[in-house]
């Protein structure tokens, strides 16, 4: 809850931080943004009927890569909160061979659990370097036992005489002139011998009933406890990678790991975000056919399944009971051979808000390619950058390159953008190719010319289109 309260953003600043990476869909923007400060708004709201508000799950309806996916990733990064994306189509009604669908509240909290470790491990990260820099000094300068009494302290530096000093204080300044190599990275590439805690675990999966599946997380603890307590295994490093092992060992030392799951567990009820992905694969397409199908009945029975999580039910884990009712639940799918209403009334019930992304248009290709953060063009730019070349994209190449993904997609299949990955890759293969061996250094302009030289064919064979684009 603390993260929400910290992340205090309205829904406009949501939305604003949301247009850094994904281009358009303002609709499903709104909604997930409204959805958010919602969760803020309910835990500031009155106690006595703060658990009866419920959280207004979403579906979002629209072809593969416009953003969906994108839009719920992102917004649980602006939270801070536990994320997961499972796709529908990967479980199973009971009796069938699939994953059991409370798996995806267990994953969860296992994200959660890991979320909540790092963040403490970065809180006590000061005091844990600390005491790895004093493990490497013993290792590299082991300090002297005995006890050898000294009046007066050490001496002044202007006065010291290794001759009459004691084994401890000439021990202690090695340490302290070691201790300044070290803060200074003199000493990174030095090679120590050091004992750190192994870390392999039994690997087991059990597959059977419901039910089952926990129990082999359980049995799974059990045996690594076996394993575990105090088993060293001893490595020789450099002493900057030796410190990274060392400084996460400490660091998990000093954290308090029942606390940490307790917030974990918190963090989930509350803040908890599922992306059911391919929900339309689950829905009976043949509704009104009087006969079901093997198939249909199949994914009746993922949807019955699916039910009692998406409306609140209580899912024991590894680390405790979670109740999942005031998790948000974002529905996702195509629905190119079904419908919404394709999917059991008590289901639709549960998914109040329906959202529907729009295809994207050569000027949405546009947008993408320049706009947000992580644009494609800006990716490749860094990717070259790194090997002593610079490229630049003209505006006539840009919107050329829009114009044949829209193209494309609507000649062969709408993989949204997408299109632009493989297009992109298609365009620059050969420079890419080329660099470092025949181009080393310099700037090279990619401009419509270009495009056209490399993509021109492809993109109007609709034969090569199928395999290339």
């Amino acid at each position: 809850m603390k993260q929400i309260e910290d992340k205090n953003l309205t829904p406009r600043q949501i939305v604003e931080a949301l247009d850094k990476y994904i281009v358009g869909q303002k609709e499903a923007k709104r909604s997930v943004a409204i959805s958010l400060r919602n969760r803020w708004r309910r835990l500031n709201s009155d106690e006595e009927i703060r658990e009866e508000i419920i959280p207004n799950n979403i579906l979002m309806i629209g072809p593969t890569g416009v953003g969906k996916t994108e839009i719920a990733r992102r917004l649980a990064k602006l939270a801070h909160a536990p994320f997961i994306k499972v796709e529908a189509s990967k479980f199973t009604e009971v009796g069938y061979v699939g994953r059991d669908v409370e798996s995806m509240i267990r994953d969860l909290v296992d994200i959660s659990v890991n979320m909540v470790k790092q963040e403490m491990q970065e809180r006590v990260k000061e005091k844990a370097a600390r005491i790895v820099e004093e493990r490497i000094l013993d290792t590299l300068i082991p300090p002297v036992r005995k006890k050898q009494a000294t009046s007066s302290g050490f001496q002044a530096e202007d006065d010291f005489d290794p001759g009459n000093a004691s084994d401890a204080e000439l021990n202690e300044r090695t340490r302290e002139r070691f201790r300044e190599k070290l803060k200074n990275g003199e000493l990174d590439d030095r090679k120590i011998e050091i004992e750190v805690s192994a870390k392999k675990k039994p690997m087991m999966q059990v597959f059977g009933p419901q039910g089952v599946e926990e129990m082999g997380i359980n049995l799974q603890d059990m045996l690594g406890n076996l394993t575990r307590g105090g088993k060293k295994v001893k490595r020789t490093l450099p002493i900057k990678e030796a410190r990274e092992l060392l400084l996460e060992e400490e660091s998990e030392k000093l954290i308090d790991h029942e606390a940490a799951i307790q917030e974990a567990l918190d963090r989930v009820q509350n803040q908890g975000i599922v992306f059911i992905d391919e929900i339309d694969k689950v829905a009976d397409s043949g509704t009104g056919s009087g006969m079901k199908s093997g198939a249909d009945v199949s994914r009746q029975g993922v949807q019955r399944d699916l039910l009692p999580i998406v409306e609140g039910s209580t899912v024991s884990t590894r680390n405790g009971l979670v109740k999942t009712d005031h998790i948000l639940f974002i529905g996702s799918g195509a629905f190119h051979f079904s419908k919404p209403s394709d999917l059991i009334p008590e289901l639709q019930g549960r998914f109040p808000i329906r959202v529907e992304l729009d295809s994207l248009t050569e000027d949405d290709f546009i947008d993408i390619l320049t706009k947000p953060k992580n644009a494609l063009t800006k990716q490749y730019q860094a990717m070259l950058a790194s090997e002593g070349v610079t490229i630049e994209f003209t505006d006539d190449a840009i919107r050329e390159i829009a114009k044949i993904a829209a193209q494309v997609n609507d000649q062969v299949e709408n993989i949204g953008a997408r299109r632009l990955h493989t297009i992109l890759s298609s365009l620059l293969e050969e420079l890419l190719y080329a660099v470092p061996d025949d181009i080393s250094s310099g700037e090279i302009i990619i401009d419509k010319e270009y495009v056209d030289k490399q993509l021109k064919d492809l993109a109007t064979d609709k034969d090569l289109s199928h395999y290339i684009l």
